[in-house]
């Protein structure tokens, strides 16, 4: 059974930093896409940060300049440091690991951005 466990949401001001991390049990994934996505209030869940085990990375134009996205294979986890936050990155964040034809989400951690 493969679990994603995400850790590091809460309520920040604008122009704080957070950390999200996310950890993964049950199995070990020797290549695999990790990443963040993102769901707000009333639209549909995007992607915003994404990593191969190779460490090949991408991030949504939002996250550019104020995202890192890191992962550690050896512990299967991702992390995501968020600078320069804005309240309009207010929302949902989930863990989001693809292997082959595998799919595995996490619970969700909520961010909020406001003062």
């Amino acid at each position: 059974q493969v679990q994603l466990v995400e850790s590091g949401g809460g309520l920040v001001q604008p122009g704080g930093s957070l950390r999200l991390s996310c950890a993964a049990s049950g199995r070990v994934f020797r290549s695999s896409t990790m990443g963040w996505y993102r769901q707000a209030p009333g639209k549909q869940r995007e992607v915003v940060a994404t990593i191969t085990t190779g460490g090949w990375i991408n991030y949504a134009d939002s996250a550019k300049g104020r995202f890192t996205i890191s992962r550690d294979n050896a512990k299967n986890t991702v992390d995501l440091q968020m600078n320069s936050l804005k309240p309009e990155d207010t929302a949902v964040y989930y863990c989001h690991v693809a292997s082959g034809w595998d799919v595995y989400w996490g619970q969700g951690t909520q961010v909020t951005v406001s003062s």
